[in-house]
Parts: structure tokens; sequence; C-alpha cells
């Protein structure tokens, strides 16, 4: 068996295990996403570092919610420099800064990826839109999280902190595969199992939304042949979404 072989057994275990045991979780976020939906509100997602990435996830995308919407503020990415963003997402008083960017209003739902859910940024954004009125959920690893002291003063870890938690049922320092002459592990998890529970997610909502007989819009993809139908849409949101 090679390495990605394995690799792809280990991954697939985790979902199975993620899927399984998260389903009351994966309930209970679909619910607060519907009610949002209903009541004219958004969705927001946020992640710093390589949980960036979930926040894009649900974002413009085919088959997608219009009323997604991601938190992005590079200096907490990866491209204008990514040493520095680590540095960036543990610096207290930072995480309300870039919440103002963004028209965040209550009842909206707010994700925060993180998944160590240690540092500062990611627990300030859960605490900051606690006191905004947001509904928050968290994807995390609860392994992870539970095996390293936080980074904020509160001393608190973002599992702690929000409405709803999604653990990514990942293994502390993410990386699971063992090589022989590696001193380190290879092989990440917590995009892939991260992403399939968010849209896990998105998919229970608008389920539950229709049967609350309010049907959500959503996006087509831009390179098939449905013409105008995301035009529309973005002329709809283009003023309530910072990125759009």
């Amino acid at each position: 068996m090679t390495a990605a072989d394995r690799y792809l057994e280990i991954a697939l275990e985790q979902i199975r295990n993620a899927t399984d045991t998260q389903r009351g979780a994966i309930d209970a976020s679909a619910g607060l996403v519907a009610e949002a939906l209903v009541a004219g509100r958004f969705l927001y997602a946020f992640g710093t570092g390589h949980s960036h990435m979930l926040a894009e996830e649900p974002f413009y995308r085919a088959g997608g919610l219009a009323r997604a919407a991601a938190i992005l503020d590079p200096p907490l990415m990866l491209h204008e420099g990514a040493a520095a963003s680590s540095q960036r997402e543990q610096q207290t008083g930072y995480a309300a800064q870039v919440l103002d960017r963004y028209p965040v209003a209550a009842g909206d739902v707010l994700v925060i990826a993180s998944n160590s859910g240690r540092n500062a940024v990611p627990v300030e954004m859960a605490l900051t839109a606690r006191e905004r009125g947001l509904r928050t959920i968290a994807i995390t690893s609860l392994a992870h999280s539970r095996a390293f002291p936080s980074r904020h003063p509160s001393g608190k870890r973002l599992f702690e902190l929000t409405d709803v938690v999604l653990d990514n049922c990942g293994v502390p320092g993410d990386a699971v595969l063992d090589l022989p002459g590696l001193p380190r592990r290879i092989g990440p998890t917590s995009t892939i199992v991260g992403a399939l529970l968010l849209n896990m997610v998105v998919v229970r909502a608008v389920e539950i939304s229709i049967t609350r007989r309010h049907t959500p819009d959503i996006y087509a993809s831009s390179n098939a042949d449905v013409p105008g139908w995301n035009d529309a849409l973005i002329a709809k949101y283009q003023p309530q979404i910072r990125h759009l």
C-alpha cells in the first residue's frame, strides 16, 4: 500500500467518524442557518491561516447560498506572508477590527473555523460575535484544542465559546501519516473534513428552509448555461456582501 493509499484510508475513516458523531451538531447548526435565512439574515464564515479556505467554501459557490458571505482579512491569510499570518492570529484586539468591516447584525450566523481553536483571533471573533447578537458555530478539532492551552487572556478556546461545535475529529497536529525516515507526520485532514461538514450544514439548512416555505437564493455555476441567473443575485446582494 502506498502512502497515498494509507492517507486515503485514514482520511475516509476520519470522515466516517466525523459524520457519524456530529449528526446532532450538524442539525443544530443547520437549524441556526435556516432560521437566519428565513428571517432574511446572512451566513458568514471566517478562518485564519489555512482555515480561511473554509471561509471561502460556502461563498459565491455553484449550488451555494447567495446569502453566504466570507470574512477575509489578507494579513490573516497566507498570500501576504504565511509566517506573519501565524503571528497575527495570536494578536489580541484584532478580531473586532476585522468584524467592524462587515455589516453583521443580530440574527446572522457566523461559522468560525480553527483547527486548534486556541489562538486569540478566533477566540475573540467568537466573543465579539456573541456581543453583537450573532449565533456562532465552531469547526475545530476537539482533540487538538483540548491538548493545548489557549493563547487568549481569557484562557478560553473556541469550542468553549460558540453556540454549536462541529468536531472534525482530527488528531492533534492535524497531519495523520507517519513515514519511515521522516521526523514529522504528513497528510493534514482538517480542510477536507471541515469543508464536508460545512456543506452538510448548508444543504441541511436549505432543506429545513424549504419545509418552512422559504426557498433560499442559490447560485448556479458561472460556467454553465444559465444566462442571467447569477447576475440577478449579484445585483441583489452586492450592496450587502462585501466581497461580492
